[in-house]
């Protein structure tokens, strides 16, 4: 993929990115703060907010993904001004994000039998990085062949 394609790709990964870090930061400051957080969808954010797979080793689970969209918004910014090797290295960093989110909607669907609105969001802007690093990696070996 070349010129305009290549960065309207990257610029999404940068916005779906920064969406996820936000959804991720409000999260961590309420779980730190000790303040519920209230669905809009959905009612059990409280469930899943208060399960004990909402830290890991005492660290809110959010703080991780924080910690992933930075990343990700990191590269993703890298690779739009042309840093191949952020190109290479983002698909890893949101595979990883995606394996964590299968995950993650699986305790929540099958063993807590709850959802939050605001992880059903994080998972949401995570299958679009994964959908956009996929569009990325077809179309650039298309025009390459």
């Amino acid at each position: 993929m070349r010129g305009p394609q290549r960065e309207a790709v990257y610029t999404l990964a940068m916005l779906f990115s920064l969406v996820g870090l936000g959804d991720a930061i409000y999260l961590t400051v309420q779980h730190l703060n000790g303040q519920s957080v209230r669905c809009a969808i959905v009612t059990g954010c409280s469930t899943v907010l208060a399960s004990r797979y909402s830290t890991l080793l005492g660290i809110p689970t959010a703080a991780f993904g924080a910690a992933a969209y930075f990343t990700a918004f990191s590269l993703a910014t890298l690779a739009r001004y042309g840093s191949r090797p952020a190109a290479r290295l983002l698909p890893l960093v949101v595979a990883v994000m995606l394996v964590m989110t299968g995950w993650l909607l699986y305790l929540q669907a099958f063993v807590l039998r709850a959802f939050c609105t605001w992880c059903l969001l994080s998972a949401a802007m995570t299958i679009l990085l994964t959908l956009l690093v996929l569009a990325e990696r077809l179309i650039g070996r298309r025009t390459s062949v």
